[in-house]
């Protein structure tokens, strides 16, 4: 621990080389914390962003920009600043990166299976600007709904086996527009605790009791659903494929217990719809359990085609209800045509010849057993998932590895606390076809 006492405000400051420590300074002295942080630690023992409490009960204006200056100035200084860097042109094999003299190979988009390119999806997008405009201008219910929203929909819930689907603006307002409609304060919401952000904020939303379970811990689930059978209805809330461990759920192991407890399985496969499985159905398809998932939530801003929108599948009476009460449905402008048309095209490809599925398999065994021979801790519990995380512990090693891979023409992204747990930096890989 530090401890400085003579700041220009004269207010204590005090730094913890824990990763969860907790910063205290007054709004005027915080510009002099994050110098002090940086000079004092150029190499800082953390691989976490700190928090910053603000002393003072005043949150001026002039105060407030200061703090988020320091605070940008903190996580740079612990080398977990995001850069956004600015690619020239369309997502690929290779692309062009701002500041780059040469394209470089791109292995951090979640493109898994190149159709965000795909000349068919390109011109199906091109035909339905034409046939059906810019946009809607208009909500679902008003003046929003075109046939081919309808007929996107109705292909999604074929795709998953369901009964019917709703689109989203993006996956982010399916999970934020559904639990807050499934649930009532009877009902009881049991969620893995490394769920995708958007789960936890939409879960947030939600009047049903809400609890935790150990990451893919099935003892401890079971242990609350035994804990909570009192409770309406319970909902076992998962991601189908974790996308910071490339982890894929224990399905048939949650879907047991479901059976067991008569709980609700719902599954965000947004990191498994369209590549993985035999024929690209996801995590249920993959691991031999069709059927067995009540409600499914994922998008279209990934695999399935890259551009934007997210959807939910499942019973036509709970779809019914969400195009009732769901308010991101409800409140925000229908998916653009264009966008509509080249999702369509997606679906056609990938139902009627998946066989490219099997190359991107390959790409990724061979990826794996590479590194591995190299002597790098790749994570991930199925050696077929092409989320492929390399392990380095440290939050700025990640960050200047990605840099220097950068300049040697390989596209990488560092990633570390707060997006994964302290100490596990890593650079994540996505292998496509």
């Amino acid at each position: 621990m530090i401890c400085i006492k003579r700041f220009r405000t004269k207010i204590p400051f005090t730094y913890r080389s824990d990763p969860r420590s907790i910063l205290f300074f007054s709004q005027r002295g915080v510009a002099d914390a994050a110098a002090f942080v940086a000079r004092c630690c150029p190499e800082p023992p953390f691989a976490a962003t700190p928090r910053l409490i603000l002393a003072s009960e005043r949150f001026s204006t002039r105060n407030s920009k200061e703090s988020r200056l320091s605070y940008v100035l903190i996580v740079q200084a612990a080398g977990t600043y995001k850069n956004e860097r600015v690619i020239i042109g369309p997502q690929g094999v290779t692309v062009k990166v701002q500041g780059q003299d040469k394209p470089v190979i791109n292995f951090c988009a979640n493109n898994y299976l190149g159709l965000s390119s795909h000349p068919e999806v390109i011109k199906a997008g091109q035909e339905a600007l034409s046939s059906h405009g810019a946009g809607l201008s208009s909500v679902r219910f008003i003046c929003g709904t075109q046939d081919m929203h309808k007929l996107l929909e109705s292909k999604i819930a074929k795709f998953h086996g369901m009964e019917d689907a709703i689109l989203y603006a993006a996956c982010f307002d399916a999970n934020g527009g559904i639990f807050e409609q499934l649930t009532n304060p009877d009902d009881l919401i049991i969620s893995d605790e490394l769920n995708h952000a958007s789960i936890i904020d939409g879960i947030r939303l939600s009047k049903a009791k809400k609890l935790r379970y150990t990451h893919m811990d099935m003892g401890d689930l079971e242990q609350k659903l035994k804990d909570n059978q009192d409770a309406r209805q319970r909902v076992i809330v998962t991601d189908g494929v974790f996308s910071m461990d490339g982890d894929v759920a224990p399905l048939k192991e949650i879907c047991d217990l479901a059976d067991k407890y008569n709980a609700l399985v719902f599954m965000d496969e947004c990191h498994a719809s369209g590549f993985f499985g035999p024929t690209g159905r996801g995590t249920e398809e993959a691991l031999g359990m069709s059927g067995r998932v009540d409600i499914i939530n994922s998008t279209l801003g990934k695999a399935l085609g890259g551009s934007m929108g997210g959807y939910t599948t499942g019973p036509k009476p709970l779809i019914d209800l969400l195009r009732q009460r769901s308010r991101p449905y409800l409140f925000s402008n229908s998916l653009a045509p264009a966008i509509v048309g080249s999702s369509i095209k997606v679906f056609d490809l990938l139902m009627n010849d998946p066989s490219f599925i099997g190359s991107l398999k390959a790409n990724v065994q061979r990826f794996r057993t590479n590194m591995t021979n190299l002597g790098f801790k790749v994570l991930g519990n199925d050696p077929t998932h092409p989320i492929c995380p390399v392990l380095l512990g440290d939050a700025r090693l990640a960050s200047e590895m990605a840099d220097a891979l950068l300049k040697k023409g390989i596209y990488v992204i560092g990633f570390s606390y707060p997006v994964v747990p302290t100490g596990k930096a890593r650079i994540r890989v996505q292998v496509r076809f």
